[in-house]
């Protein structure tokens, strides 16, 4: 079952569901694309078509922010729970792990593709890494460099919508990848390069704050996820 806000159709599972899904896509026949939204995204989105259709065309497709779990309260159907990138990573990995898939890792900036490659296998010894790229490089030659480590999953971290077109023109490039992920500033906290907020903040839905007190020079990406996003939601319910 998938939730639409602002034209994005979102999947209505657990975490832990997802995690099923994709696991399930790396025996698939074809190539795939998961993406994880939130309000910055769909706003992103609401303004480009092209974007909206990308997203609308992942085989998976979850609500990573608080913000869309509370826009989906005042729908007929709520969001069940929220699905974070940053977690989804590292459970995913031990699935790899298991059952003997590989990784590739693409996107950060100054080594932290390679910071969080060595965080990952601390993690996972047993995780096959088949290379890590960062996102600073010419992206139009790094094909071909995924393409020959032949890897299964491909992570890619260059931030929406940049990552998600990326994904979109080149992943046919690369005939390995079975599910390829864009996973935002997800190599930022599993680096150690940002920390996380504290658990009860998480818990709160309160993560804008502490990335506000640690990144004030977010304060615009902020704005539009916590005040443009809900004033654009509601128009939207108004509207209709």
């Amino acid at each position: 079952m998938k939730i639409e806000i602002l034209g994005v159709k979102i999947d209505n599972i657990t975490f832990q569901d997802a995690i099923e899904k994709a696991r399930a896509l790396l025996g698939d026949d074809k190539q795939n694309l998961m993406v994880t939204c939130n309000p910055e995204i769909l706003l992103h989105a609401d303004k480009d078509n092209f974007f909206r259709d990308i997203l609308n065309s992942a085989s998976i497709c979850v609500a990573d922010g608080f913000g869309l779990i509370l826009a989906s309260k005042f729908l007929k159907d709520s969001l069940m729970e929220r699905v974070v990138g940053v977690d989804f990573v590292g459970d995913f990995c031990k699935i790899c792990e298991k059952e003997s898939k590989s990784v590739y890792l693409l996107g950060g900036r100054d080594g932290i593709a390679q910071k969080t490659a060595d965080r990952l296998k601390k993690r996972f010894p047993d995780l096959k890494i088949s290379g890590w790229l960062d996102g600073g490089i010419n992206l139009k030659d790094c094909c071909k460099l995924i393409k020959s480590a032949s890897p299964d999953v491909l992570f890619v971290a260059l931030g929406a919508p940049r990552q998600e077109k990326w994904i979109y023109d080149n992943l046919r490039e690369i005939p390995s990848v079975k599910l390829a992920i864009g996973v935002g500033g997800a190599f930022d906290f599993i680096s150690g390069n940002v920390k996380r907020a504290p658990k009860f903040m998480r818990r709160l839905g309160l993560e804008w704050l502490w990335r506000l007190i640690i990144q004030p020079w977010r304060i615009r990406r902020i704005f539009n996820a916590v005040i443009v996003f809900p004033i654009l939601f509601f128009a939207s319910i108004i509207k209709k």
